[in-house]
């Protein structure tokens, strides 16, 4: 069964999981793999002007034969030009005549917020996207836009895993109260960028109960926060075990309480300092052995969090 879709506070219809171009995909020829993410049951796709993948996704989009109506196309501003200007390179680098989806890519790429975001609800009233959005905004972000915004983001996509869920939550919250759907990128760094953390064990003796792959998992409990998915693979065996999902037995809220406990613990560079520190005031730990684990786990930070 593939995924479903959602209703947008604009009333559109968003579908749960999306391809993405970005991550180990930008600045590189996709076409061949957003036709196989199409092929095997991917309707959404997710792109940006930053990833420098539109011309390869209109390539992908023409070569399937597909109706317009039967693809969901999203793309983001991302500070080259104009909103007005970037929009119409976008359209024309993709080959389509609107959008589904247009998003601020950061809150950077609109200095002015309010008249930015304005830009952003002419070219909706313009017909040139169906809906608008926002990526990486922080509840802050929001709020301050929501202050002056006529049109509500219908979507904030952001980095998502259990190791951010608890600094995320009231953000989640937020979101929840102002109808906008909240999109992740990212979640499967939890397991593949910091194996040996807390949440690998949990995840796998879920993963064991129900017949699943941790990476299945970790889809499950995003999709119990009411969150949607972006991801993405270059094989068809991944994109096929990720749109699996939807035949998968639930989670437990045992299994999903647990996830959340065991993320909260942060993941493995955290535990190790939180460790070595604890050693040091208690042990005499040789002070260098610290700093360079307080180094190690800086730079980590900013490669896993980025």
């Amino acid at each position: 069964m593939p995924f479903g879709t959602v209703t947008l506070n604009d009333g559109n219809e968003f579908p749960t999981i999306a391809f993405g171009t970005g991550s180990t995909m930008k600045f590189r020829d996709v076409t061949d793999y957003v036709s196989q993410a199409i092929e095997n049951g991917f309707s959404h796709i997710d792109t940006a002007q930053y990833y420098q993948t539109e011309t390869y996704v209109g390539l992908a989009i023409k070569e399937s034969g597909l109706p317009r109506s039967s693809l969901y196309i999203t793309t983001k501003y991302s500070a080259t030009g104009t909103p007005q200007q970037a929009i119409q390179q976008s359209l024309n680098k993709i080959g389509l005549s609107y959008l589904d989806m247009y998003m601020v890519h950061t809150p950077r790429a609109l200095p002015d917020l309010e008249s930015g975001w304005q830009d952003f609800e002419k070219m909706k009233k313009d017909g040139l996207t169906r809906s608008i959005g926002v990526s990486n905004f922080t509840l802050e972000d929001l709020q301050k836009l929501l202050k002056t915004a006529i049109t509500k983001p219908a979507v904030n996509q952001i980095q998502f895993h259990p190791y951010n869920y608890a600094s995320h939550k009231t953000l989640l919250e937020y979101c929840s109260k102002q109808n906008i759907i909240v999109e992740a990128y990212g979640s499967l760094n939890s397991i593949t960028q910091n194996p040996g953390g807390p949440v690998d064990a949990v995840v796998n003796a879920a993963a064991r109960r129900i017949g699943a792959t941790p990476n299945q998992v970790i889809f499950s409990w995003v999709r119990s926060k009411g969150v949607a998915i972006v991801t993405t693979s270059r094989t068809k065996e991944r994109l096929q075990e990720y749109l699996a999902v939807e035949d998968l037995p639930p989670l437990t809220s045992a299994e999903i309480a647990a996830i959340d406990e065991a993320g909260a613990k942060g993941p493995p560079f955290r535990l190790l300092v939180a460790g070595l520190v604890m050693q040091h005031k208690f042990e005499k730990v040789p002070l260098l052995w610290l700093v360079v684990a307080v180094m190690f786990g800086l730079i980590t930070f900013f490669t896993f969090w980025r």
